[in-house]
C-alpha cells in the first residue's frame, strides 16, 4: 500500500493518474516487468528510473519516521515458527538491496533463514522459479513447503511449483481463476498462526 501511495504521488507530479486497478496488475512482478507495464500504460517516454527512485525514497523516509507497516499477526507467526524449528524464506520480486533494507528497518532479519529476490532469478512470478529456488536453498521439497502470498502472480507461481499456498489478501482479493489454485484464503496471518496451533498445518 505504501508503494502504491508513492506511485500516486509521483504520477500526479507528472500530470498522470496512477489507478489502483493498474497497480494491482503489477503486484508480485519483477522490476523489469514493471518497467514494461508502465511503458505500456504511459508511453516509452515515462521517466521510470526517476519515478522508481523517488518512490523508494518516499518509502524509506516514511519507514524512518513511522516504522515499517507490518501485516497483522506477522511477528507472532514468525516468533512461533522460529521457536518451533520451522525454516523460513523470503521469496520476493523485490530487489536484494531493497529487501535487506526493509527487513533491517523492520527488525525481521533474525526470523528468516534465507531469501531469494527478484534480481536473483531469470523469471519472476507467476513463473515458479523464485519459490523453487527458495526450497532449494533450505533443502526442502516443494510439496513439503508452504507459501504465504497476497498476489495473484504469487498464487500462480506456487501452484505451478507444486507448493501448497495460503493466500492472505492485501489490496486485492484474488479472482476466481487464482482463488481456486490456493489451498485456502484467510483474512490475516493470525489465522495462519491458529492453523499451526490447532495442528491444521504441521
Amino acid at each position: 500500500r505504501v508503494t502504491y501511495e508513492g506511485y500516486v504521488i509521483e504520477c500526479e507530479k507528472l500530470g498522470l493518474k496512477m489507478e489502483k486497478e493498474f497497480y494491482k496488475e503489477i503486484l508480485g512482478h519483477t522490476i523489469p516487468e514493471i518497467y514494461q507495464q508502465f511503458y505500456g500504460r504511459y508511453g516509452q517516454s515515462f521517466p521510470m528510473d526517476e519515478v522508481l527512485k523517488r518512490v523508494h525514497t518516499y518509502m524509506e523516509d516514511l519507514f524512518q519516521e513511522q516504522g515499517v507497516p507490518l501485516k497483522e499477526g506477522l511477528v507472532e507467526l514468525l516468533v512461533y515458527l522460529k521457536a518451533n524449528g520451522y525454516q523460513t524464506v523470503v521469496a520476493t520480486s523485490s530487489t536484494r538491496e531493497r529487501v535487506n533494507k526493509i527487513l533491517k528497518q523492520a527488525e525481521l532479519s533474525k526470523f528468516f533463514d534465507a531469501s531469494v529476490c527478484g534480481d536473483e532469478v531469470e523469471k519472476g512470478k507467476p513463473n515458479p522459479e523464485v519459490f523453487l529456488k527458495a526450497c532449494e536453498k533450505i533443502g526442502v521439497k516443494p510439496e513439503k513447503a508452504i507459501v504465504l502470498e497476497d498476489s495473484e502472480a504469487g498464487i500462480q507461481a506456487s501452484f505451478v511449483a507444486g507448493i501448497p499456498v495460503i493466500c492472505v489478501p492485501d489490496m486485492k482479493y484474488p479472482e476466481e481463476q487464482f482463488a481456486k489454485k490456493a489451498n485456502t484464503i484467510v483474512g490475516s496471518l493470525r489465522v495462519v498462526l491458529e492453523m499451526f496451533l490447532s495442528g491444521e498445518i504441521s
